[in-house]
């Protein structure tokens, strides 16, 4: 929530706000159609990058609690030199991370039409 609040005031200062304000547009309509899906632009990036952290269990929390997740076992199998099992879960996280970014990509793209496929 800091982080869509910091952003929205960024993008409540721009010239583009200024300009739908002085065409006479009420603050609602200025905030929603103007400043609120540019302010997403960061958030729904980062979210593409934080989906493998979500995936682990956060890996610290998960072994102060003694948490069953993904975070231990990877960190079990380092300690114990299991190569194959260490490198399977570096696998899945990356095609996680590919996967998650491809998601935020594709989410973009529908909040903001200009990022689409163009004639390139």
């Amino acid at each position: 929530m800091r982080v869509m609040r910091a952003n929205l005031l960024d993008v409540l200062n721009a010239q583009y706000v200024e300009t739908a304000r002085a065409k006479g547009l009420s603050h609602g309509a200025v905030i929603m159609k103007h400043a609120v899906p540019n302010a997403l632009h960061p958030l729904v990036a980062y979210q593409g990058v934080v989906l493998p952290y979500m995936l682990t269990g956060e890996i610290e929390v998960a072994i102060v609690f003694g948490l069953a997740t993904v975070g231990p076992a990877i960190t079990g199998s380092m300690a114990v030199g299991d190569v194959w099992v260490t490198a399977t879960f570096m696998l899945v996280l990356a095609t996680t991370l590919i996967i998650g970014n491809i998601i935020s990509d594709m989410m973009l793209a529908v909040l903001d039409p200009r990022i689409r496929l163009g004639d390139a």
